[in-house]
């Protein structure tokens, strides 16, 4: 059954750990251990980070609040599994693209 929130160790046998890894560098000065790997637009990226212990590939857009960047709930968070399936059909989808452009 879903539950609303996080879920940390425990029986269930999830996988979730305590304290997620952190990345050693990062490109962003915020301290989030997000590694940006581009701009797509203003206020729309692609990142790599550590979200409950997994690597996940972001893709979001990001707004402003009282002088800090966050990300919007507009978005989706791919892990590696997922990641590695779009990566292997990029030729499929660029011809999909070609032929209805």
């Amino acid at each position: 059954m879903w539950r609303k929130g996080k879920r940390y160790g425990g029986d269930s046998g999830a996988g979730f750990s305590a304290q997620p890894a952190k990345f050693a560098k990062t490109d962003s000065d915020d301290g989030s251990g997000d590694i940006v790997v581009c701009e797509l637009s203003k206020g729309r990226r692609v990142t790599v980070r550590n979200w409950q212990g997994r690597i996940v590939v972001d893709i979001r857009e990001f707004y402003f609040k009282d002088g800090k960047e966050l990300p919007g709930k507009k978005g989706i968070s791919l892990p590696l599994d997922q990641w590695e399936v779009l990566r292997d059909h990029i030729d499929e989808i660029n011809e999909a693209v070609m032929e209805n452009a």
